[in-house]
């Protein structure tokens, strides 16, 4: 895949031509108020989304069905729309069997860094790629030029801009019924040397995405003891008292 391909194509299998997101039967679609049916859909998926490990054996998903998902992904906001986001679908065993090895690695140095912790940690589901019904990479095209909202902070915008379009298509997977799980758990250079990717482009992570046997109840770092969830009220900071400003001089 050379550069030019990685700025102007998503590489799935699925229809070229976008589509608009699905609307419900009997919400309010014309228009941009949402009604209250609406709402409350929008805040379950927010609330139910997990990042899920267990995965039920399914088939590949149906094209329209992970067309619609990229879709959602492609519909996020982007710093300057600039639209960094990539997707490459890896969903055949034979890429699974390459990419498995990769993430394994990275768990055992994982286990190793984290000390006395290393066999609790190696006891947890990190992944579902041998099980999920399709396996994404999300990868962060090479820098376009763009200077519009990041001339300060051009790298930090891209990565927060392509998170966006992974948390779309995880709100979206959830409202199909989908699971999804990111896997963070890879050399970079490594996975980027595997899926042959033009200098400057950056893999974010790989996306596990299909039907799950259950739901978790709540994140699975919470049911597994790992860590616990902080509250909302922790998260919220005091602005600082302003700094007394100096009377302006008197005119002469």
């Amino acid at each position: 895949m050379n550069q030019k391909s990685l700025h102007h194509a998503m590489p799935v299998p699925c229809h070229t031509q976008a589509q608009a997101l699905p609307v419900g039967d009997g919400l309010a679609e014309d228009g941009p108020s949402f009604n209250a049916a609406e709402r409350a859909a929008v805040y379950r998926a927010i609330a139910l989304r997990r990042d899920m490990r267990h995965f039920a054996p399914s088939p590949p998903l149906p094209d329209d069905q992970l067309q619609r998902l990229l879709q959602a992904a492609h519909a996020a906001p982007s710093v300057g729309l600039m639209q960094p986001w990539r997707f490459m679908r890896l969903s055949s065993p034979e890429w699974r069997a390459r990419l498995q090895p990769l993430v394994e690695a990275e768990r055992q140095r994982t286990a190793v860094a984290l000390g006395e912790r290393d066999t609790e940690f190696l006891q947890l589901k990190v992944d579902g790629i041998r099980d999920c019904a399709e396996l994404l990479a999300v990868v962060l095209a090479p820098d376009d030029g763009t200077v519009f909202g990041r001339l300060s902070q051009p790298r930090q915008m891209a990565w927060c801009s392509a998170a966006c379009a992974v948390q779309n298509l995880w709100l979206a997977a959830r409202a199909e019924n989908l699971g999804m799980g990111w896997v963070s758990m890879f050399d970079p250079a490594a996975l980027a040397s595997a899926l042959s990717l033009p200098a400057g482009a950056e893999p974010l992570g790989l996306l596990c995405l299909g039907p799950v046997p259950a739901f978790y109840d709540r994140p699975m770092l919470e049911t597994t003891g790992w860590r616990q969830g902080r509250p909302l009220g922790d998260m919220l900071m005091a602005s600082p008292p302003l700094p007394s400003l100096s009377p302006p001089p008197s005119p002469v």
